[in-house]
């Protein structure tokens, strides 16, 4: 995945018709996201990096890129441990990590008492900017 990604950060685009999927972490160490983004995905969020991104660095624990979301410009730094999945649909490659999420000994406890909440439809949130997509349509089954 590192040596993909340095490769598109080399080139400056995606070759051909690649284009990358990056599941991670939303609150893993080491993951910088603007809070409006935490906020909407407090657990794990999927990018991909097709046509419209920029600043794409990529180092030996991280990637970094610039991305839209309902216009607006978002800086995203994201260490290679907290990714959970990476799919490049067009070679029909997919791979998933296996690591669990970060929370503390008293948070789980805490969890465990607590209602689930209801997930909420984004539905009519959808304009311009970056697609976030579910990775299940690319697993096996």
């Amino acid at each position: 995945m590192r040596d993909v990604l340095k490769l598109v950060a080399e080139l400056g685009d995606a070759p051909g018709e690649h284009h990358f999927f990056i599941e991670f972490l939303t609150g893993a160490p080491g993951v910088s996201i603007p809070d409006h983004l935490k906020e909407q995905y407090p657990e794990r969020m999927t990018i991909v990096l097709q046509h419209q991104f920029e600043n794409l660095t990529v180092t030996d624990d991280e990637v970094g890129v610039t991305l839209w979301f309902k216009g607006k410009e978002a800086r995203l730094e994201i260490p290679f441990d907290a990714v959970t999945q990476f799919a490049d649909p067009s070679a029909q490659f997919g791979v998933n990590f296996d690591i669990a999420p970060p929370e503390a000994e008293d948070d789980r406890s805490q969890e465990q008492d607590a209602p689930e909440a209801e997930a909420e439809d984004d539905e009519a949130d959808k304009g311009e900017g970056a697609d976030i997509v579910s990775l299940d349509s690319f697993r096996k089954k």
